[in-house]
């Protein structure tokens, strides 16, 4: 289904978060017989509803809305489990979301990257790579422009896309790429194969490659004899053979320092990102010192592994992407050696924390700060590691001043959650305002 399909039909938006605001203002433009906006949650979180979006979509919190319409486009963070989505799927209602009825239009031009960690690195670096070769490119999606969003005539185009989003493809971009796989979401999804089955939908409409992390566990076994598959992190293909970078045939492009970003498993998003250029016709080991110098180049996400300064001499990191316990225990690698407090814990979707326990019972003292929703079963689950320092806390707020308390001058105070933010914040960034100003108004004068 594309946009143009929606002319003359009953359409209803579901969701008025920054997705939703772009499906309304898309949708408009191409004149369905009706257009209504839905919300069935909200609260002081939510952005006021006025103006050209009211105008163009009159909003309601009635289900009735959803189940007259012809076709519901309903924002990513509406979960597949809702008990809306299960009954407009009985009632046989067209459900499809904005980033499907954009790459309906736009595959053939369209890089999306996917992955329970390293997407945002790995598609961010795509784009950052392409443009230092003099491949100009758009990017977007889910931590980036919304897709709707996005000027409709450019070249070429890389999105970085969550699980909700791959959910309701049915079109795959023209290059596909899957980073790794491990439980996330289960909540909205419905369980762990149903996540594995949405993320990898991305995979499923016919790309003409998909490049993937071979080193996954469960990832490879997945796709590795799925048409156009393509390894990377793998002898076969780019992978980190020591201190450098290699190309499949051996060929060593660069070392791997030369990459900005720390941790061995941001080399591994090289090397995937690698073969993304690689299926975009550019010819990587042709083009290796461009490529050395635009790796050099790259700079970290906002919100990943970003230092704050402090005049305590603590230096305080925002890791907010860090979403799942496994991403956390990547961020506690980076700073082992170091006094550590981390602060952990968000919205519960139900994960298994033992991932977490398991690592920080192999390092030295600890101390881990969780807040709620999450957080009572994160300390739960420590309980019995000697070594380690669990509490709940109230909140964010709570927890940096509580951090402030514990830690040394000299130590590192980690927020990495292992936890989405919604449900107290309106998303990541607001999640990462309400630390840095919780840092602001505690810091020693």
């Amino acid at each position: 289904m594309r946009l143009a399909d929606l002319r003359g039909r009953r359409v209803a938006v579901w969701g008025t978060g920054r997705e939703g605001r772009a499906a309304v203002v898309a949708v408009a433009a191409h004149h369905p017989a009706d257009l209504v906006a839905v919300d069935d949650s909200g609260n002081f979180l939510s952005l006021p509803w006025e103006g050209e979006l009211a105008a163009a979509a009159p909003l309601t919190d009635r289900y009735e809305a959803l189940a007259e319409a012809d076709v519901v486009v309903r924002s990513p963070g509406i979960p597949q489990t809702h008990p809306w989505m299960v009954k407009l799927r009985e009632a046989g209602v067209t459900v499809t979301q904005g980033t499907a009825l954009w790459l309906a239009d736009h595959a053939d031009r369209t890089v999306g990257v996917t992955g329970s960690k390293g997407k945002s690195t790995t598609s961010s670096l795509v784009s950052h790579l392409l443009a230092a070769l003099g491949r100009p490119n758009l990017y977007g999606g889910n931590i980036g422009v919304p897709v709707l969003d996005l000027p409709g005539d450019a070249d070429q185009y890389v999105l970085e896309l969550s699980s909700y989003q791959c959910s309701d493809l049915t079109v795959s971009p023209a290059v596909t790429a899957v980073t790794a796989l491990f439980p996330e979401h289960l909540d909205a999804h419905g369980g762990e194969e149903e996540y594995y089955r949405d993320k990898l939908n991305l995979v499923a409409h016919g790309p003409k490659a998909i490049i993937y992390n071979a080193a996954d566990p469960r990832l490879a076994p997945r796709v590795r004899d799925l048409p156009g598959a393509i390894p990377a992190n793998d002898p076969a293909g780019f992978h980190i053979d020591g201190d450098h970078v290699k190309a499949p045939d051996g060929t060593t492009l660069f070392e791997r320092s030369a990459l900005n970003l720390p941790g061995r498993h941001n080399a591994g998003n090289l090397c995937v990102a690698l073969a993304v250029l690689t299926a975009l016709g550019i010819d990587c080991v042709a083009r290796a010192d461009d490529l050395r110098a635009a790796a050099a180049s790259f700079q970290p996400l906002p919100h990943r592994l970003t230092e704050i300064s402090d005049p305590s001499g603590i230096t305080f990191v925002d890791d907010t992407l860090a979403t799942s316990p496994h991403a956390t225990t990547h961020a506690i690698d980076a700073y082992v050696g170091k006094p550590l407090t981390l602060i952990v814990g968000g919205n519960d979707r139900g994960v298994d924390y033992t991932v977490l326990r398991d690592h920080l019972e192999a390092l030295g003292a600890i101390t881990v700060l969780a807040v709620p929703d999450s957080g009572p079963r994160i300390v739960d689950a420590l309980k019995g590691l000697e070594h380690v320092h669990a509490e709940v806390v109230d909140d964010l707020v709570a927890a940096v001043h509580r951090a402030r308390e514990l830690t040394a001058p000299g130590g590192v105070v980690l927020m990495s959650p292992g936890a989405p933010s919604y449900g107290r914040f309106r998303n990541y960034e607001h999640r990462s305002e309400v630390y840095a100003e919780a840092i602001r108004d505690s810091a020693p004068a």
